[in-house]
């Protein structure tokens, strides 16, 4: 009997082990009761008891990605771009991106900038309308690739207009007709915009709805006329002489194909024209000047310094030349290159400060905030400050007193690379 109250003992254990688990996973053991009529052993020897030690688990929760989070390519920019970078100034750039042109050097630094995935500024998971933006200035630029990427990894695009826009104009560009005529229906708001209603009426007409067509088309135009999209609809409701193609976006480019339209020899925008030529827009594409900068430009537009004494011969040359005609050239090529300078000696500072040269014509608010980011290396406001200063002088480019600040802030917030393409377009209009 004794053996058999042993084994009845060790039997229940486990059961009276787990109800006696304490708060602080120590493992009380409570002994089972004998059977009526047996004695404890002379010397009862407790068993043995495994104690674990439950230990925690750590949970991480993961915020939803901003609207800079997912890279669109690979562009070694570091994670802390962002860093600092205020919101409402990229809420006020980052739209001009898609309704402006820019120049070579504005189109690197944006298409680099934009491409890169690293957390936003603080407020941008708030802001979903930016990854629309974000998205929609990448193809603007001709990085499809890009775009798509960053589109493919946003959430809500039925829930945003602007996310929708681009991701519509992505499938658009890709020929997927189909894809974008879904996300233009599964679209829970702003359905009454104009891009969506010409959308819509392109979706109608592919599918032989041609009386919904017609009177979607017709509310469009009533909202805003567009001349060449009325000439392209029509001819697709079978109304009229489609005339010549258009390649001004995804929409225009999709109507033009539907319609058998000859594509080539036509204007086209940098994302209609990736997407015919199957790659994406790449770098500037310089022709250098034969004169008196072209060493100077050959280096810059190469991504490397400037020639040894190049600026010291330049300043010499400024100085000996006539102060009402040649010297003005001579001082801004002078500028642009001391701008990319880390250090210059007292006396050359003295001599540059003495030739003068072009002034500015952005606000002194925005080059202010401008210098005071490059300063404190915040490389994500920097440039969205720069890109706003080159977007507000579209079609044209920056005045050269505003490009040579541009240079400078690009080069002390560490985006070199840039600054020097903006030094070498600075030389080129130096004609």
């Amino acid at each position: 009997m004794k053996r058999l109250a042993l084994i009845a003992a060790f039997a229940l254990l486990p059961l009276a082990t787990a109800l006696a688990q304490s708060p602080d996973d120590t493992v009380v053991v409570i002994d089972a009761p004998l059977p009526v009529g047996e004695s404890p052993p002379a010397e009862p020897v407790p068993p043995t008891v495994d104690t674990v030690s439950l230990q925690p688990v750590e949970t991480t929760v993961l915020a939803a990605p901003d609207a800079f989070s997912t890279p669109g390519r690979t562009t070694g920019l570091p994670q802390d771009l962002w860093r600092g970078a205020s919101i409402e100034t990229a809420k006020a750039v980052l739209p001009l991106i898609a309704a402006k042109p820019v120049s070579q050097a504005a189109r690197q630094l944006a298409r680099h900038v934009l491409a890169t995935g690293a957390p936003g500024p603080q407020g941008s998971h708030d802001s979903p309308g930016l990854a629309g933006d974000r998205a929609a200035g990448l193809l603007a630029l001709g990085d499809v690739t890009a775009a798509k990427a960053v589109l493919a990894n946003t959430p809500g695009l039925d829930r945003n207009s602007d996310l929708s826009h681009a991701a519509a104009e992505a499938a658009l560009l890709s020929g997927d007709d189909a894809r974008a005529c879904a996300i233009a229906d599964a679209l829970g708001v702003g359905r009454d915009e104009v891009y969506w209603l010409r959308l819509r009426a392109f979706c109608l007409a592919t599918t032989d709805r041609v009386a919904q067509a017609q009177l979607t088309f017709e509310i469009a135009q009533s909202q805003a006329r567009d001349v060449v999209f009325a000439r392209l609809m029509g001819a697709r409701l079978g109304g009229g002489d489609a005339g010549p193609a258009s390649l001004r976006n995804g929409l225009d480019y999709a109507l033009s194909r539907s319609l058998g339209l000859d594509l080539t020899g036509v204007a086209r925008a940098p994302a209609v024209a990736a997407a015919l030529s199957g790659q994406d827009a790449g770098g500037p594409e310089w022709s250098i000047l034969q004169n008196e900068f072209a060493d100077v430009t050959t280096a810059l537009v190469s991504n490397v310094s400037p020639p040894p004494g190049a600026l010291e011969r330049l300043v010499a040359a400024a100085e000996a030349a006539d102060a009402k005609t040649a010297r003005p050239r001579l001082a801004s090529a002078v500028l642009l290159l001391f701008a990319l300078q880390p250090d210059a000696e007292p006396a050359l500072r003295g001599r540059i400060a003495a030739l003068g040269g072009a002034e500015g014509k952005a606000s002194q608010a925005r080059t202010l905030a401008m210098e005071w980011a490059a300063q404190q290396r915040m490389m994500g406001e920097t440039a969205l400050l720069a890109l706003w200063t080159s977007l507000d002088a579209s079609p044209a480019s920056p005045a050269m007193g505003d490009r040579v600040r541009i240079v400078r802030a690009l080069h002390l917030a560490g985006l070199e690379a840039e600054a020097r393409a903006y030094a070498a377009e600075g030389l080129l209009a130096l004609k």
